[in-house]
């Protein structure tokens, strides 16, 4: 039988998960996999995520908490693209602009932002995606 690699993904706390989905679809082009109602399944270019409503189990939004819990790091072919789509449907963009950053294997373009629900997200190009020369 064979076997398939295991998958990480992440689910994000929100107050909201329909609100939450539908602005990650507007903002990011993701795609609804799923909805449970107080937790939705979303992908992006193939790559999965979860919003949900902590309902007092154990987690908390950043918004509850005044912090966030996690950094959401998206590597893809335009980083500036997916930064400015993300400002204009509301995202605070001003904490991280995007820039080059001199990187061991090169430059690598990343910038970021703050979702309306207190999530940092870092939006770079895909140069880190390659195993490093002094790691071979």
């Amino acid at each position: 039988m064979d076997r398939l690699p295991p998958v990480i993904s992440l689910m994000v706390a929100v107050p909201d998960a329909a609100a939450a989905a539908a602005w990650y679809k507007r903002a990011l082009g993701a795609v609804e996999l799923w909805n449970l109602g107080a937790v939705v399944g979303l992908e992006i270019a193939g790559a999965a995520f979860f919003v949900g409503e902590p309902e007092n189990n154990g987690w908390e939004s950043p918004a509850r908490l005044g912090t966030t819990t996690a950094r959401i790091e998206v590597f893809c072919d335009d980083p500036d693209a997916l930064i400015a789509r993300a400002t204009a449907a509301g995202a605070d963009g001003g904490r991280d602009p995007i820039r080059d950053h001199a990187a061991p294997w090169g430059v690598h373009r990343q910038g970021g932002f703050v979702d309306p629900f207190g999530h940092i997200w870092l939006v770079g190009d895909r140069s880190p995606l390659s195993p490093h020369p002094a790691n071979e």
